[in-house]
């Protein structure tokens, strides 16, 4: 069956996070975890599900960029698309007039994922892949200096030997996993000091923490959290891009008493060199950096790759161009034997990721060492397939898609402005 898409919707969906002060950073204070929410209509009935993650504010300009890419998707069968699926990623990334937005970031990338998401999860509900048709995927212009199409199927054929046995292990153990959701940064002591005491007696071992509005601040609340979880646990601090290089190396030498294992995003998500300075500095203190959630393409992580910027690779499903770039990361990745961690920190970004780290591992890198997936606890009841965590591990999906379809009244309860949650807030 060809399986022609017919239409494609796309709503404004968001939820008010800021209330609670779920998802709160030293840049971002007052986050909506929101999603441009796309559905994929076919004249067999089959459905496709995608999104791409928002804060709340311009939303609703993302939806007007999956308007304007509408066009080049109605119409086509997903046999047409699977068949030349690079093809078809270059439609949407490089149409003559549209391409002068990007090329390939900001928000018709957004876009762009949220499309090619659905297009994966109608793909998925359909048929299985091979090798060969996973790296007919990758669009590999721009990064053939570092891996080329050869380089990537070697590298996934090679992957085939103890897959069998890497899957059955997922199945029994699943994939590890770290929280953020024990110390955004406007949380109390109080809630801080509740939540890690429940993560810990649910088992979990790595946990994040915000930083970089106030530096003594900082060093009470990691302080804080480290007496907590102990010195065996693993903790990680995430500045959400707040400083200036200088600043950034300052700031984090006087938490390395905490031993953290990584910084993330000490300075703005474009700066390579400015990362790899940063790099440079703090190894001798035994942290790495992780960045990645705001890296607009796969020229940006080939280059933070080449200059040894980052210590952690931190895909995003909806920052990047959907399962086809973040592929050739993950191969990028495993050539410059960089681990994988992606970031997660959003509606529904758990759900897609959890798909793309099993990959990694049952089919690219096939190792676990320094490797963990992002977890928040929140929204995932939004979802017909939420995430599964069992002892601090993701367990891997078994429904057939890309695990974002949203709950239809959650979705009408959330549509913005009319749906009911919004007219309440409106109101108050």
């Amino acid at each position: 069956m060809s399986h022609k898409i017919v239409n494609l919707r796309v709503r404004d969906v968001r939820f008010p996070t800021s209330l609670e002060q779920h998802g709160s950073d030293a840049m971002h204070t007052d986050p909506d975890y929101s999603a441009a929410y796309v559905v994929l209509d076919t004249d067999s009935g089959l459905k496709g599900f995608g999104l791409t993650f928002t804060l709340g504010k311009g939303t609703e300009i993302v939806l007007c960029a999956v308007k304007a890419l509408a066009g080049l998707v109605i119409g086509k069968s997903l046999q047409e698309i699977v068949s030349n699926f690079r093809g078809f990623y270059r439609l949407l990334t490089s149409d003559g007039q549209m391409r002068w937005l990007g090329p390939e970031k900001g928000v018709i990338h957004l876009a762009t994922a949220a499309v090619l998401n659905a297009v994966w999860d109608l793909w998925a509900r359909a048929e299985g892949k091979d090798p060969k048709q996973i790296v007919s995927c990758i669009d590999f212009r721009y990064i053939t200096d570092v891996l080329t199409e050869e380089e990537a199927l070697d590298i996934l054929v090679k992957a085939q030997e103890g897959k069998k046995q890497r899957e059955d292990q997922m199945l029994k153990e699943g994939y590890p996993a770290y929280t953020t959701s024990c110390a955004w940064l406007g949380y109390s002591d109080q809630q801080l000091k509740q939540l890690c005491s429940d993560a810990l007696k649910s088992g979990w071992t790595r946990f994040k923490v915000k930083v970089g509005a106030d530096l003594e601040d900082d060093i009470r609340r990691c302080r804080l959290i480290r007496q907590m979880i102990g010195p065996s646990s693993t903790l990680m601090i995430d500045a959400n891009q707040r400083w200036d290089v200088a600043e950034a190396i300052s700031w984090v030498s006087r938490l390395a008493e905490v031993k953290p294992l990584w910084i993330e995003e000490p300075t703005s998500p474009d700066d390579i060199l400015g990362h790899a300075a940063i790099s440079k500095a703090l190894a001798p203190l035994g942290i790495g950096v992780a960045t990645g959630e705001q890296c607009h393409n796969r020229v940006m992580f080939k280059q933070f790759l080449q200059a040894s910027a980052l210590q952690f690779v931190q895909i995003d499903s909806c920052r990047l161009g959907s399962v086809n770039e973040n592929l050739a990361v993950l191969l990028m990745a495993y050539k410059f034997q960089v681990p994988v961690c992606p970031h997660a920190g959003g509606v529904g970004l758990c759900e897609l990721v959890q798909h793309l780290i099993l990959f990694d591992y049952i089919c690219v890198s096939a190792d676990l060492r320094n490797r963990m997936c992002e977890y928040v606890d929140h929204l995932h009841e939004h979802f017909t397939s939420p995430v599964v965590i069992q002892d601090a591990h993701y367990m891997p999906p078994k429904d057939p898609g890309y695990s974002c379809e949203m709950l239809e009244e959650s979705v009408n309860r959330h549509e913005y402005p009319e749906g009911d949650i919004w007219k309440q807030e409106i109101k108050k």
